[in-house]
């Protein structure tokens, strides 16, 4: 029989007089979302005829006990009833980071070895200071006076020890001063163990059999400080000759969790649902326009005696965050390995992705990440210039994303040719959209913008228009030994005041591909084929007019929340 409760839970006083039975479970699956995880539980228990409890104890106080749900089966009937959550003292568990704790025993191991140095090296001063003391007269042979000749190379030599022994004994102590210092901040870095008494959840399980039966539970929760983040790696190849530019995009999950239990050899799927999000569309509230009116102040006079509200000093606390990184090289032939990615189930308003095999991710922060999904592209190379601002041209990118899944916003890896050129980032992008991405300078792409003229006239008497003309030259000259596409980008300043005019010299300004780019007000584009060799002029000139008796001033508008 197998039975399912949902999370409308409620507790029975009548359930205090049961008999328990320990349910000892294992975590079989967890779906992560971005926000938060639902875990699975499975376990198996013995149940006595009549009414009993099967209680699970032990799980992390963060769960969300609206969210339980209990689905129980066994080799004979049998009811399940009231689930009851309940808050328990919880034991101190002891957190050992294997890297620190490795680091800390070498270090002693080396502290005790500086010592032994020290103490030995002390003795060679204590012998040689004693030899110092023997007057000459006694270090001859047979102790017999030492010639007066050989006096200057005694002295020389046991200068030279004393200052050689100091020398040795002070780079020792160093090195132990700095072995304090490092065992200290890597005992400061130690995880710090669960305070005694930390409470973890109970849950007890009503459950109610004409006959003993041998059952199987699963329990399913949320918890929270688990997340995931989408992170993305393009790999772009230009081509040569007849070659055609590809694009290799490896969708990423960097997986982190503090829940208070670890996950281990579990089934992984990963959500773009958010679970802690909200449910349904704001409520708009109704606003009325009415005359402002001054409020009324009143005196208000200090109490005698009154202290100042205590203010709270702010802390920062570092982390360190200590990582071993351990690579290993193989001698035999190179063979390329398979990239195992998720399975992918893509729904009307939500995607899953069901991480292969069984994976395991500690509780205490550690970053995990897996494959999604992988993919080739054909994309379009495109130069983009901006000459303003610089005079470099940057390779650009652009694919239509056909996959039903959407891209989620990310961080992406740049890779072009081989060679990794930095971090970009994709936004949400839906199956039909286009994907720009950009790949660095270009440096066979010789750019100069330099101004043409500017004439700009005084008022001389009252009521003068005053005008301010600007023209300006770009070239952009290709050392390709292909076509490559390029877009120059050019501004115009443009005015909401009809006092203010502004208009395109057009027998000096060369016509533009787009008008105005996007809603980017102002912002013109000229898109070309260039040649190998070739070079392209464009040319901008545009005048300003506005009263004499006025003064302008230029601002940079912000973009729109659609530009990148």
């Amino acid at each position: 029989m197998k039975t399912r409760l949902a999370a409308a839970l409620f507790f029975a006083p009548g359930l205090a007089s049961a008999a328990e039975i320990e349910l000892a479970s294992r975590i079989e699956r967890v779906t992560v979302y971005p926000d938060g995880a639902v875990v699975t539980r499975l376990g198996k228990a013995e149940l006595l005829q009549g009414v009993s409890q099967v209680v699970l104890r032990g799980l992390p106080a963060s769960i969300d006990p609206a969210s339980i749900r209990v689905e129980g089966k066994g080799n004979g009937a049998f009811s399940v009833g009231a689930v009851d959550v309940r808050l328990a003292p919880g034991e101190a568990r002891p957190v050992l980071d294997t890297v620190i704790e490795g680091k800390l025993r070498t270090l002693r191991e080396e502290k005790d070895a500086l010592a032994g140095r020290i103490e030995a090296t002390e003795a060679k001063r204590t012998t040689i200071e004693r030899f110092a003391q023997t007057g000459p007269d006694k270090l001859g042979p047979d102790g017999k006076a030492l010639p007066v000749s050989d006096w200057p190379a005694v002295f020389e030599a046991i200068g030279i020890s004393l200052v050689k022994v100091h020398d040795e004994l002070r780079g020792i102590r160093a090195r132990a001063v700095e072995v304090d210092g490092e065992i200290a901040a890597l005992e400061r870095a130690r995880p710090q163990a669960a305070k005694p008494g930390a409470p973890r959840r109970d849950i007890a399980i009503a459950v109610e059999s004409p006959a003993p039966v041998a059952a199987e539970f699963a329990v399913s929760y949320r918890v929270g400080g688990a997340g995931w983040t989408p992170q993305y790696e393009a790999r772009l190849t230009t081509g040569s000759g007849a070659a055609q530019p590809s694009l290799d995009l490896v969708r990423r999950a960097e997986l982190r969790q503090r829940s208070g239990e670890d996950w281990t050899d579990v089934a992984l799927t990963l959500s773009t649902t958010r679970s802690a999000g909200g449910t349904r569309a704001p409520e708009l509230q109704p606003i009325q326009v009415m005359f402002f009116e001054p409020p009324v102040v009143y005196e208000s006079r200090p109490r005698v005696g009154a202290a100042p509200a205590p203010m709270a000093a702010a802390r920062a606390r570092a982390e360190a965050e200590i990582q071993a990184e351990k690579s290993q090289r193989s001698t035999a032939a190179p063979v390329a390995a398979d990239v195992q990615t998720a399975q992918v189930e893509a729904g009307a308003y939500q995607a899953s992705f069901q991480v292969p095999g069984r994976s395991s991710v500690p509780q205490d922060g550690s970053s995990r990440t897996v494959v999604l999904s992988r993919g080739k592209v054909e994309p379009t190379l495109l130069a983009r210039i901006t000459p303003e601002l610089e005079e470099t041209a940057y390779l650009e990118a652009a694919f239509t994303h056909e996959e039903a899944v959407p891209l989620l916003p990310g961080t992406v890896a740049l890779h072009r040719d081989g060679s990794y050129i930095g971090r970009g980032r994709v936004g949400l992008v839906a199956a039909g959209d286009k994907v720009e991405l950009g790949f660095g300078a270009d440096d066979k792409l010789k750019i100069s913008r330099a101004p043409v003229r500017r004439r700009e006239n005084e008022p001389t008497w009252l009521g003068q228009t005053r005008t301010d003309l600007r023209e300006f030259r770009t070239v952009v000259k290709s050392l390709h030994a292909q076509p490559v596409k390029v877009t120059v980008s050019e501004r115009i300043p443009f005015s909401e005041s009809t006092a203010i005019t502004i208009e395109t010299i057009a027998a000096q300004t060369t016509p533009p591909t787009e008008k105005q780019v996007g809603d980017k007000r102002g912002v013109s584009a000229w898109t070309f084929d260039l040649a190998p060799g070739a070079e392209k002029e464009i040319k901008v000139a545009y005048r300003i007019k506005w009263p004499g008796d006025r003064e302008v001033t230029y601002a940079q508008q912000p973009l729109p929340r659609s530009a990148n």
